[in-house]
């Protein structure tokens, strides 16, 4: 059996509320933020920017990270989130960009 790769990530609010969480399918699970499909405190508080998130090799490893980071100060996990994504950019983004076919070149045509 693999290992499947596992993400702890930050999501915020545009007040800047907080989430810590894990998961093991990034995309889905902060497209499930931003529609509020899960309720919660995400949900009530409109915590759905992606922020902060790292791999890791393992669920338990990144289950031990989240427990890590839960408990520390606001003021602590604001660092992490800046030393990182200093504005505060949504990383939700870039994970979902698909990159543009290249140009087709006409002088390959078939005749």
């Amino acid at each position: 059996m693999t290992m499947r790769e596992t993400y702890v990530y930050v999501v915020a609010s545009k007040t800047a509320v907080l989430y810590v969480g894990v998961t093991s399918d990034l995309v889905s699970r902060i497209d499930q933020h931003k529609r509020k499909l899960m309720p919660g405190f995400a949900a009530k508080y409109n915590v759905n920017i992606l922020v902060y998130y790292k791999t890791f090799p393992t669920p338990i490893q990144a289950i031990e990270a989240e427990k890590k980071i839960k408990g520390w100060t606001r003021a602590k996990k604001i660092s992490l989130i800046e030393s990182k994504n200093p504005t505060w950019k949504d990383l939700y983004d870039d994970l979902t960009d698909v990159a543009p076919a290249p140009p087709r070149d006409s002088s390959l045509r078939s005749e």
